[in-house]
């Protein structure tokens, strides 16, 4: 059977896929577009478990607010230049859309959302098949508050989420605490929520590099305690040096502006 043009661009709208994939689709189909659909989204499917074992390193981060709720995520694939196709950001600003809207709990959650009618994750290994990428949902993270604020690094490859408990806060203030949490990858809000495992391996090392440096032994404690301290002033968002002002730390900043920030979270692909 002769398929037109109109046709086959009707198709390609519809489904993203290429022009003589299309053009087989709709031949095999008889020119059934619901038949066609589902033969491009069977071969996008054998093309994605072809696919399964390759490693998505590259990606896109993309990330918002919307009054008390944030979000970010991170879509990838397997070459930059894929992670750098407008289809492919618009895809991840698809899935983003899909979370701001239904708020899931999780990146299990999200990739079952339903999005006119289809199954994100259905989409996501759809066009999977047309580039001939692996794709993944990898990362999906939020934060609630009374005001929250995304940030986004130029590149999609980093963004950042910050929620502080009050509301009408000045978004510029929210947004620096943010920027602050792009540029300074702290380990934690502060010193309180350091996961015990990463303060005995601080303590640990602390200990080690003092005997090393020949303290005695009954002064190791100590010493490592008060290196604990350092690294909690380095590595905690809280107590961080305010990268605008290094006189302050960025919870006397969040002070002098009556907010108190309450959550964060940070996702990249890139390598640190």
């Amino acid at each position: 059977m002769a398929v037109t043009m109109a046709e086959i661009s009707k198709l390609r709208t519809m489904t993203g896929a290429g022009m003589m994939d299309c053009k087989n689709a709709l031949t095999e189909a008889a020119g059934d577009f619901d038949k066609a659909i589902e033969i491009i989204r069977k071969k996008g499917q054998a093309t994605a478990a072809k696919r399964s074992d390759r490693e998505a390193s590259e990606g896109c981060v993309l990330a918002a607010a919307n009054g008390g709720f944030a979000a970010v995520l991170a879509l990838k694939c397997e070459t930059d230049f894929v992670a750098k196709n407008a289809d492919f950001i618009a895809l991840t600003q698809l899935a983003l859309d899909a979370a701001m809207a239904s708020k899931p709990a999780n990146l299990e959650e999200l990739a079952a959302l339903k999005v006119d009618g289809r199954v994100l994750s259905e989409i996501i290994t759809d066009r999977s098949g047309i580039t001939g990428e692996k794709m993944e949902l990898d990362y999906y993270e939020f934060v609630q508050g009374g005001t929250t604020t995304a940030y986004i690094h130029p590149g999609n490859k980093l963004a950042t989420l910050v929620a502080v408990a009050e509301e009408g806060v000045d978004s510029q203030v929210v947004r620096d605490v943010a920027m602050q949490a792009a540029a300074m990858n702290p380990v934690s809000l502060d010193r309180t929520s350091v996961p015990q495992k990463v303060i005995d391996t601080e303590l640990e090392i602390g200990r080690e590099k003092a005997r090393e440096e020949g303290k005695p032994e009954n002064m190791l404690d100590k010493i490592a305690q008060g290196r604990l301290n350092k690294f909690f002033q380095e590595s905690t968002l809280l107590e961080q040096s305010f990268i605008k002002d290094g006189k302050i730390t960025v919870a006397d900043y969040l002070k002098a502006n009556k907010a108190t920030a309450i959550a964060f979270k940070r996702v990249t692909l890139n390598q640190e």
